[in-house]
């Protein structure tokens, strides 16, 4: 049960690391002990499965394998699976605030390898009992991704016939021949399960809890697609035959074109939705509190032909609604859930969210809309709600107060009497802070007043998302006494 608090959003990809990428290692500790500093209950994560094309979290490998880029070389050291020598003076990106993927994948994934060579006869009883312990994914999982590395990366969908269908003596043959490869794989989720589950010990002892992230929809090109394609629309050819976005509005005149494949929620119903109870199962060892990102997508989702450039030809249907969630609590119990109810919002959606209880998201950057009221102003809350002060998906409040409407600044600066002394973010945070929602999330880039260049994501757009890190020397004593001032101020 979340009572008034507060947190900071901030991926794992962002923490400072000497190696291009945040890790599990000592600077993840250091940002939980500057947390317990600033007076947070709270880190809000993305997603952390293993990612493709594009680099998002969104678009995963598998919703239930971790993604072996944060895995730690000094931790892997400290186990003597690597040498110094091993990742010392390696090219993993030259600039501190972004992260160079290509370097990450090209560069990184084979010191693993040496990691798991040198793991050899030190590892057996216990990756059997974690085997055991994930055998609903961990084994279907390392095949695709044996495979896929086998077909040069490619789609499952550009696989040869046989495996890509699934045929039991291909299963059989592909088993055997990439063994090796399997274990590979099987060995990085062990590691990476094994670092986090250290460190999110460590932040829970001191009082810090993880909200983590789950897409509603999964990547086409995933380990649960392949393994698990009865669970979606796909036709004989295990082609999709409707996939997801959203419909045209006032942002985007053709909508939003996803692409993920849609459900079979009659199928998943007969089943008595079992996948999707392994899939809160397995948030739930990950994390204290899971948000659902497009939470609206179980009243009604925006289905659209396969095939469409655009997603004008889309129409809502019905999702499974509120008997998901029953069989949720009667199978695993009461879980901690944050439903992202952002976007167009029906009465069918709003009661439906209220039937669960769940608390819904508000975000303050979108209350200052002079063109109409907004149920984003924090007059308009009530305390079931977290309120954040934008979200990956948004620019940071400096980059919105450069690059939005004049009236709508006004606005802004009027309702929370923002002065320049104080700094227009530090007004947008005690606005967030200050209202009555029980959980107010605030975006580690407002607390440093960064602009646009920190954006973490632009929708719909490639290239340029997902990189921002922080710099270890951002993270001060004098921030993170300032942030508990604030904090302490509004009673979190």
């Amino acid at each position: 049960m979340i009572t008034r608090s507060s947190g900071i959003l901030m991926h794992i990809t962002s923490l400072p690391s000497p190696y291009g990428i945040g890790t599990f290692g000592k600077e993840a500790y250091k940002f939980v002990d500057f947390l317990l500093k600033a007076g947070q209950k709270y880190w809000q994560i993305l997603p952390m499965g293993p990612i493709g094309a594009g680099d998002s979290p969104y678009q995963s490998f598998s919703t239930f394998a971790g993604n072996p880029y944060f895995i730690d070389f000094d931790l892997l050291k400290e186990k003597g699976l690597l040498k110094k020598g091993d990742y010392e003076n390696i090219d993993f990106g030259d600039n501190c605030t972004k992260v160079d993927y290509e370097k990450i994948f090209n560069n990184k994934m084979p010191i693993l390898r040496i990691a798991f060579q040198n793991s050899r006869g030190k590892y057996e009883k216990e990756i059997k009992k974690f085997k055991q312990q994930k055998k609903d994914w961990l084994e279907d999982y390392a095949l695709y991704m044996a495979v896929k590395v086998k077909f040069g990366l490619k789609s499952w969908q550009e696989w040869e016939e046989d495996i890509k269908l699934r045929d039991i003596n291909a299963l059989l043959r592909y088993r055997e021949e990439l063994k090796e490869e399997i274990d590979y794989w099987i060995f990085l989720q062990y590691i990476f399960f094994q670092q986090w589950a250290d460190l999110k010990k460590y932040a829970n002892i001191n009082g810090v809890k993880i909200i983590g992230d789950i897409p509603i929809y999964v990547a086409e090109d995933s380990a649960d697609t392949w393994s698990n394609s009865r669970n979606f629309r796909l036709d004989e050819n295990k082609k999709p035959i409707k996939i997801s976005g959203c419909p045209p509005d006032a942002f985007s005149v053709t909508g939003q074109l996803w692409g993920n494949p849609i459900y079979d929620w009659r199928y998943l119903e007969s089943t008595n939705y079992k996948w999707w109870i392994e899939r809160i199962k397995g948030n739930i060892d990950l994390y204290d509190i899971i948000r659902i990102d497009h939470f609206r997508g179980f009243q009604a989702f925006w289905e659209i032909p396969y095939g469409d450039k655009t997603a004008v030809n889309g129409q809502w249907v019905k999702g499974p609604g509120i008997k998901l969630f029953n069989v949720i609590e009667e199978t695993l119990g009461e879980v901690e859930i944050i439903a992202e109810d952002l976007g167009f919002l029906t009465e069918e959606v709003i009661n439906f969210r209220s039937v669960t209880g769940y608390p819904g998201m508000k975000v303050l950057e979108f209350a200052f809309d002079t063109r109409e009221e907004s149920d984003y102003l924090p007059h308009n809350y009530d305390k079931n709600c977290v309120v954040y002060t934008g979200t990956h998906d948004n620019d940071t409040v400096m980059g919105w107060f450069e690059n939005t409407e004049k009236s709508d600044i006004d606005f802004a600066r009027k309702y929370l009497k923002l002065d320049d002394n104080e700094g227009y973010n530090w007004g947008f945070i005690r606005g967030a802070l200050s209202s009555v929602a029980n959980l107010a999330i605030v975006q580690l880039q407002d607390y440093l007043a960064l602009g646009s260049e920190a954006r973490m994501n632009t929708p719909s757009t490639l290239g340029e998302n997902w990189k921002w890190r922080v710099k270890k020397e951002d993270l001060t004593n004098k921030l993170s006494g300032k942030i508990s001032e604030i904090t302490k101020l509004y009673g979190r």
